[in-house]
Formats: C-alpha cells, structure tokens, sequence
C-alpha cells in the first residue's frame, strides 16, 4: 500500500518534505499540492518532476479521492483550518509545528480527532527522531540513572533574522525543547520564570538574547534551558539529565578529529537542516510506515501540540512579567492515555 500524500504550502520546509517523499522515502508519493502562491505550488510539480494535480486551496485538496494523507506545511496560523478540514474528511494528516497557534484551536483539533474515533494526526517535532535524543530516552526508560533531578540543556544558533523577536524564542526556538523534554520524562510542566542575563552585542536593538528559561515539573524536576541565537560560534544543541544515580548528556554531532597547527579540533555545524536531517527522514518514514502498518500514526499526537501551546503561552507571559507564570493543562483524555514511542527506522 502505497500512500498518497497531498501536500498544502510549498515553501522551503514544504518542498524539503516532497523531496524526501519523492526521492529518499519508501511507501508514499505525492499526488496533490497547492499554495496561496498558486505559481510556487506549480513551479514544485515541474521541479520534482510529480505525476501531481495543482489544488485551488487546502479544502480543495483534502477533499480528493486520490488523497490517503495530508501534509501541512504552511503557514502557522492557517494549520487548524487545514487539519482540522483534513480530519472531517477522514484524512491522516502530518502537520508541522505548530499545529494550531493558539491552545485553544490546538483544543478544537483535539476534540475533532477524539468525535472522528482514532488517531489521523501527527505533529512534526522531529527530535523525537534523533538518535541522541533516542539514547537519552532509552536510558530514562531503563531507570540507568534512577529518578530525573535536573535537565541542563542549551539550544544555540550562530544569528537569526532581523525579524527574529524576543518571543519567537519560545515560539520558534525553545518550542522544539518543549516538546522532546515533556516526552523524554514523561512529566507535565508546573510552572516557569524567565531571565534575561547580559545581553550580547550582536543582538539587534528589539531583541532580548540571550535568555534562561527555569521550568519545574509536576514531580519537581527543575529544567533550565537556554537560548541563546547569536552565539556567532555554531549552532549547538546540548542537553544533560541529571539523575539520583548517573548523569546522561546527549552526544556531540560527529565530525572528524582534526590534528593540525598544534592543535586537536573538530568542526561545529552551522545550519540547523544538518544537524536534524536524518530526524526528518525517521519522521516522516514513521508516519508513512505507521499508518500503513497499524492504520494510526504513532508520533507525537494531537494532545503533544496542546501541551507545547500551553506551555509556549506561559513561557511567553513570563517573558513579559519577570514572574513565575503557571503552566495549566487540562486533564489528559483517556483517547491520549496510549504511551506514545518513535521508532528509530
């Protein structure tokens, strides 16, 4: 069974997803696309060379009887629309962050997919899909360091935009911590304070870089993240979970050791696309190889977007206030009770 995927925004992450479809993947091709940039959305067609249809708008699209399987890739604010469009007509549906700008519009996708009867979404937080990540999760589940006390993690970049603002590091930046955190422990946030240290002179005017994010757990597990995107040296994602009996640190990306001028060096990355590719190719696998298989996709759900959306809204009213904001989830339905694991294809 080969599933047929229609594809609503052809931008760059959009067309990074035909690619990998099209050309890197098994099981699934792309046999639908549209775009507000109706031109843009042709232009990919004729590059990637797709046996394709070009679709007026996203209602469009799903609606097609040759569509198993919806990919959203657009812009942020139009998400729910689309997938909440995709699940009416009983479409899976595999939708990049966010999946729905608000919690509340997270909420309405949630109690669609709960009246429809099974699981069709899957929200694309592909570190999930990281082989280091993977490790680390692996040895929480195994008990190797007893009970999680502290997470210590950073998430670098070189620079950002000039439209890169003091929020967009929660909702663009610290947003893909969120998720891989809440899934590596297994515990719900509580609560969180921001801090605003020195700021660096290569941030512009507007924006507050870099910051510290303390976030307590349910159980008390203390995390503190930073974010930090005018390192200048790299993009460097770290992480370290500190446990009653052992410490587990996500590895290091490889790279060759270099001996040369006196010195012992290794290159740092600079481009995010590098460092999580082999993540997006397990994702997007998982989805294919998951709904074909189970007839359920088995990544992060639905319920995962509410609680990154919840927790993005008060990382970002501690931003403002100084204060210790709460993190308030509503109850878990039993629909999500399912422990959900990312199989490393």
């Amino acid at each position: 069974m080969t599933i047929r995927f229609g594809v609503i925004g052809t931008g760059a992450i959009g067309r990074e997803h035909i690619r990998r479809i099209s050309q890197t993947l098994s099981g699934g091709e792309i046999v639908a696309v549209t775009d507000v940039n109706q031109e843009a959305a042709k232009q990919v067609v004729e590059q990637f060379k797709l046996d394709a249809s070009v679709y007026p708008d996203d209602k469009s699209l799903v609606a097609a009887e040759n569509v198993d399987a919806v990919l959203v890739t657009s812009w942020g604010p139009a998400h729910e629309q689309s997938v909440l469009a995709a699940i009416e007509e009983g479409k899976y549906v595999f939708c990049e962050k966010p999946l729905a700008v608000t919690a509340e519009g997270c909420m309405n996708i949630v109690e669609a997919e709960m009246k429809h009867g099974k699981r069709l979404v899957q929200v694309g937080f592909m570190r999930r899909y990281d082989s280091g990540y993977v490790q680390l999760k692996e040895a929480i589940d195994n008990n190797f360091i007893g009970e999680p006390l502290m997470i210590r993690c950073a998430h670098r970049n070189p620079e950002v935009a000039e439209n890169y603002s003091t929020d967009m590091a929660v909702t663009d930046t610290l947003i893909h911590e969120i998720d891989v955190l809440h899934w590596l422990i297994n515990d719900d946030y509580k609560s969180v304070q921001v801090v605003f240290p020195k700021k660096t002179k290569h941030a512009l005017d507007h924006l507050q870089d870099p910051q510290i994010f303390t976030i307590e757990t349910e159980s008390g597990v203390s995390i503190n993240a930073e974010v930090f995107v005018n390192c200048k040296y790299g993009y460097d994602i770290q992480c370290e979970v500190i446990g009653e009996e052992g410490i587990v640190k996500l590895p290091e990306f490889p790279s060759i050791v270099m001996r040369k001028d006196a010195k012992l060096s290794t290159n740092v990355l600079m481009d995010w696309k590098d460092r999580f590719i082999e993540a997006y190719d397990k994702e997007i696998q998982d989805f294919i190889d998951s709904v074909r298989e189970t007839g359920e996709p088995n990544g992060p759900t639905a319920w995962d977007g509410y609680i990154a959306a919840v927790t993005s809204d008060a990382c970002v009213k501690a931003q403002q206030t100084g204060e210790k904001e709460a993190i308030v989830l509503k109850e878990r339905p039993a629909f999500y009770s399912k422990n959900t694991e990312c199989k490393t294809v």
